[in-house]
């Protein structure tokens, strides 16, 4: 058997037809690859090896019977924090929900898969309250990226990035509310789908938080959204079920030739774009044209006030959550967290909120009608390079803690689907992925034309062996 590390979900669920392989097998294998990178890269939070082997093991004979539940039955997967798992306490990241008490119902995704028959092997961790786009957090210590265990993960869904690229397992599941699975994709070199708002139910639901697959390719986040996306009464956003099957719609090619794209390759807010970021963005771009596209540069919609009125929006909710704990609590969360939701926030007045709030509305807005023009957007998914994977932000500043998110938060407000796929890598050998947007509920689309794209880009580095 090849190492569990270099399989896709595909190979694993055609060898377990086979016979080849065994989902027993196989899990054991995956729980091994995590003992040989844990706890350096430090990127799961509970590993449930009892539950896995026996879910394994169930899936083993229902694959003998020729009953397998789904595609992607005994394909292990593991699963953000914060997505709640029955019997699985979700602190949410922070060391302040420290004695939270396990939850007593897995929330719609966990569910999904847990049907499914996929082997859950357990929880990855994240920052406190998914609030920072970076691998550091009170409760689980530092999260590292496999391809430089010096440099950042991002976040939220940092375990996740790590685990994917790693080779934990062929499928992951993380949470997205500002770019919360795409930059983590960017950063540990995967691919990742945020998808449309309501999509993927979620539980509890909140402005722009999705759940979207995290994987080593298009195909296997493809297969995964076949399980994910259909309709739960916990989310009051759900979309009503559509006949879409994610995966067969990419097994016809794209025709490139005549769509239109949109290319923006600098939002001018935030942090400045890196020169490699910048080359590897113009190079996709220049695939496309040649392969047919019409490609046309497009300005920024994105001003300083807008980004600064999401932040505000976040403080006044982050905030809102912190003002509720007890002083004992309040000193066990992330210093940075503390002060970055309180320094401007303790003092918002409702006029204030509602400012914040209006802000999310004019985002949505202007993000929809500038990107309408185009079949689709690309864009880098981060303006930076991994940092220093002890940082809370690249920054480091509490007072401006968000500045990374420019590219990627328009897309949550305005609901509408993208994802993140690795172009290239630095000469540093860090991960550069590309961010493709598409139209609202157009979430096809969005992987169709990420696949175009994997087929184009440039030859990959191998998989790091941390």
């Amino acid at each position: 058997m090849a190492a569990s590390h270099e399989l896709d979900a595909f190979q694993v669920a055609a060898q377990y037809s086979s016979g080849a392989l065994s989902p027993v097998e196989f899990t054991r294998a995956c729980l091994e690859r995590i003992d040989a990178c844990e706890p350096r890269l430090n990127a799961m939070y509970r590993i449930d090896r009892d539950g896995a082997l026996a879910s394994a093991k169930t899936a083993e004979a229902r694959w003998r019977a020729k009953k397998p539940r789904s595609p992607l039955d005994g394909v292990p997967v593991t699963i953000k924090e914060n997505i709640y798992t029955r019997g699985d306490p979700a602190p949410i990241g922070t060391r302040a929900n420290d004695d939270t008490a396990p939850q007593p119902a897995d929330a719609p995704p966990a569910a999904r898969l847990r049907e499914a028959g996929c082997v859950i092997l357990g929880k990855t961790t994240m920052p406190d309250f998914g609030m920072l786009s970076s691998g550091l957090s009170s409760i689980h210590g530092i999260t590292r990226n496999p391809w430089n265990t010096n440099r950042n993960t991002s976040g939220s869904s940092s375990g996740a990035g790590a685990a994917a690229a790693a080779g934990y397992a062929p499928l992951h599941l993380g949470t997205d509310i500002g770019g919360s699975v795409r930059l983590p994709a960017t950063h540990c070199g995967i691919f990742a789908l945020k998808p449309s708002l309501g999509r993927v139910p979620v539980y509890p639901p909140f402005i722009g938080r999705v759940t979207g697959p995290m994987t080593r390719d298009v195909a296997s986040s493809a297969a995964l959204m076949n399980l994910l996306a259909k309709p739960d009464a916990r989310d009051h956003m759900s979309l009503p079920f559509e006949e879409i099957d994610f995966l067969k719609g990419l097994e016809k090619n794209l025709n490139l030739k005549n769509l239109k794209i949109g290319f923006l390759p600098d939002m001018k807010v935030g942090l400045p774009v890196h020169a490699e970021v910048a080359a590897a963005a113009a190079a996709a771009a220049k695939a496309l044209a040649a392969a047919g596209a019409i490609v046309e540069e497009m300005p920024s919609f994105l001003t300083v006030e807008l980004l600064d009125g999401m932040c505000r929006f976040f403080e006044a909710r982050s905030y809102n959550d912190y003002a509720a704990l007890p002083p004992a609590k309040q000193a066990k969360v992330l210093p940075f967290i503390a002060e970055w939701s309180t320094w401007r926030a303790k003092n918002f007045t409702g006029r204030d909120v509602m400012a914040a709030y209006n802000a999310y509305i004019a985002l949505r807005d202007v993000t929809v009608r500038s990107t309408q023009p185009y079949d689709f957007v690309i864009s880098p998914t981060s303006p930076v390079l991994p940092y220093e994977a002890e940082l809370p932000s690249p920054n480091n500043d509490p007072r401006n803690a968000l500045p990374h998110i420019a590219f990627t938060v328009p897309y949550n407000m305005s609901e509408q689907p993208a994802a993140s796929l690795n172009w290239t890598h630095s000469t540093d050998g860090l991960p550069i992925g590309m961010q493709i947007i598409g139209k609202r509920f157009d979430d096809l689309g969005v992987l169709r034309l990420s696949r175009a794209l994997e087929q184009l880009r440039p030859a990959q580095k191998p998989w790091p062996q941390p």
